[in-house]
């Protein structure tokens, strides 16, 4: 019911819908919109609609509230209100006001000239999704297709894919001027998932969808010219995203579904065309549930057995593995640093349901995700070469993608050779791994990465890298070769050991065969794990190598004789 202060007015012989008009000083806005007509015929066609005059008024008086000269020639046609300021009898009053934006949304008047369709989209900002919707408003003019609300490149030339495939369908769109929104406008938005939804909203405000079909759920897909449903990047990130929103049904292209369906407490449906997805909404088909994912085995992994002697090593890598610390090899060439390194993924820990789809979140972003088997149930380990750029490690581009450390993120970041990355490229390193996290700043926005990666690296004590006696480097070289890494760097670098080459007798002796190996290194590392996780600091578990630095004196008590111990390697290696 309108509102107090608030007139309905009934438009037209056939007009089943009201609008509202504000009762502002007597006929003044009524009239308004009623005197644009340069003709008596259409202008007595309009006051129909309009409320008469007060009894008694006299043809050609004043209203209250009405400005301009009138006419006093003629009385209004018998039936017909009195309307002040009309075009033949005098300039009129000033120019007509608009009426309310409820009564345009709700009356035929305006109803055959403008049409707003809305649907619920979602796009990957960093690794998060984001809510956006949707909005197509159709209107008569010029046939010209305008797309607002800070959109890429990719999501601008989507016009042309989505005119193809709607061609495809033999729907009919007649000529009209469109206009799409995407809110919030805030935000630069870039992917080529808006295909689909810009399709659905488009054929919802010509009418062949009908909206309440699509009031609870959301679409995310692009199209191809032949009107098929393509894959995109981050379903997975979208599906977590939609399930927040309280979003009943997540449609998806076909290629994505298994990715999606991974995440619990959500119906995502997989569409392989525009045609399908069409019929669906139209309740002539029903929609195909996509079903779960099956993980891909894991691969055999290196035995740590396989590797001959370095008893210290071996040690050293099931303490970082227990604790989660990072670790720095140094030795010379064909000591057995990098087959060391590529076993620790062995011994970790495999993934929790909640780590796995941290994992494959990452993973999908990157586009690096198998299609038939999309969902990570083994650590990543990842092992860029010395040349990569600070971006390629950190993160970066246009949009932003993740880097190295976010693609080892809950795993293993393996920098072999260090000295001979760039000092530039090092440097970064330092606040992801105390923070857990990567952050790229942009002009109109900033994007974090999670990073919450296991640091091992390997290096040469020397540029020649035979150190002792047939080393060839003079004291320079290796003083300029080593101080690429910087002194804060190296802190952050909780384990350090030489790595020195292995004897005859330890390649060809049997003691090594008596070594546990990967699996039984990887079971005592669990019972280790376990017994951090019943330690908790600030309501939750974590690694030793994660414990704040308020905790640690609380968390880890020493004993006389650790006090000692730790006191006189204070005082011999500061």
């Amino acid at each position: 019911m309108p509102g107090p202060g608030v007139e309905t007015c009934r438009l037209g012989d056939e007009g089943d819908a009201a609008f509202t008009w504000p009762a502002l000083g007597h006929d003044r806005d009524r009239h308004r919109f009623f005197s644009r007509s340069k003709s008596r015929s259409t202008c007595r066609r309009r006051a129909r609609f309009a409320s008469p005059a007060p009894p008694g008024t006299p043809p050609g008086r004043r209203l209250p509230g009405a400005t301009g000269r009138f006419c006093h020639s003629s009385a209004p046609a018998p039936g017909l209100p009195y309307l002040p300021g009309h075009p033949r009898c005098g300039r009129g009053s000033r120019k007509p006001a608009l009426p309310p934006v409820g009564g345009r949304a709700t009356s035929p008047f305006f109803a055959e000239r403008t049409v707003l369709a809305v649907v619920h989209s979602y796009w990957v900002h960093g690794v998060e999704g984001q809510s956006v919707r949707v909005e197509v408003k159709v209107q008569k003019g010029l046939p010209i297709f305008t797309v607002v609300g800070l959109p890429a490149g990719a999501v601008r030339e989507g016009k042309e894919r989505v005119f193809a495939a709607l061609a495809q369908t033999g729907l009919a769109l007649p000529p009209r001027r469109i206009t799409v929104n995407l809110a919030p406008a805030d935000l630069p938005k870039s992917g080529s998932g808006f295909d689909l939804p810009i399709a659905i909203a488009l054929l919802a405000a010509f009418g062949h969808v009908a909206p309440a079909s699509l009031s609870r759920s959301a679409f995310v897909g692009e199209l191809g010219l032949d009107g098929s449903v393509r894959r995109v990047r981050g379903a997975i990130a979208l599906a977590m995203r939609c399930r927040a929103d309280g979003r009943a049904r997540l449609f998806v292209p076909g290629g994505n579904a298994g990715e999606a369906s991974a995440v619990p407490g959500i119906d995502v449906a997989g569409v392989w065309g525009l045609e399908e997805l069409i019929g669906i909404l139209r309740g002539e088909r029903a929609p195909v549930a996509a079903a779960a994912s099956q993980p891909l085995p894991p691969a055999a992994q290196p035995d740590l057995r396989e590797v001959r002697g370095q008893a210290l090593a071996k040690r050293a890598l099931m303490i970082a593995a227990a604790g989660g610390h990072s670790l720095l090899m140094s030795g010379p060439p064909g000591a057995g640093k990098t087959m060391l390194a590529r076993r620790l993924p062995g011994i970790l820990p495999p993934l929790s349901e909640a780590e796995s789809l941290e994992v494959t979140r990452v993973h999908s972003v990157a586009g690096l995700l198998d299609q038939d088997h999309p969902v990570k149930t083994v650590r990543p380990f990842r092992a860029p070469h010395h040349t990569i750029s600070a971006g390629g490690l950190i993160g970066g581009g246009n949009p932003p993608r993740p880097g190295e450390i976010s693609l080892a993120h809950l795993g293993v970041l393996f920098l072999d050779e260090l000295p001979e990355f760039s000092r530039a490229v090092l440097e970064t390193l330092r606040q992801p791994i105390e923070s857990g996290y990567a952050r790229i700043a942009r002009v109109r926005h900033t994007v974090t990465f999670p990073a919450r990666f296991q640091l091992l690296a390997a290096m040469n004590p020397c540029p020649c890298g035979m150190t002792g006696d047939d080393c060839i480097c003079r004291d320079r070289e290796v003083h300029r070769y080593r101080s690429r890494l910087s002194g804060p760097l190296l802190d952050r670098v909780d384990l350090q050991i030489p790595v020195a080459p292995v004897g005859w007798e330890q390649l060809t002796g049997a003691a090594d065969a008596l070594q546990p190996d990967s699996g039984a290194v990887r079971e005592a590392v669990v019972r280790a794990r376990a017994r951090q996780a019943v330690r908790r600091c600030a309501g939750r578990p974590v690694l030793n190598a994660l414990v704040p630095a308020r905790e640690v004196m609380e968390v880890c008590r020493l004993t006389d004789a650790g006090e000692n111990l730790l006191e006189e390697g204070v005082r011999r290696y500061r």
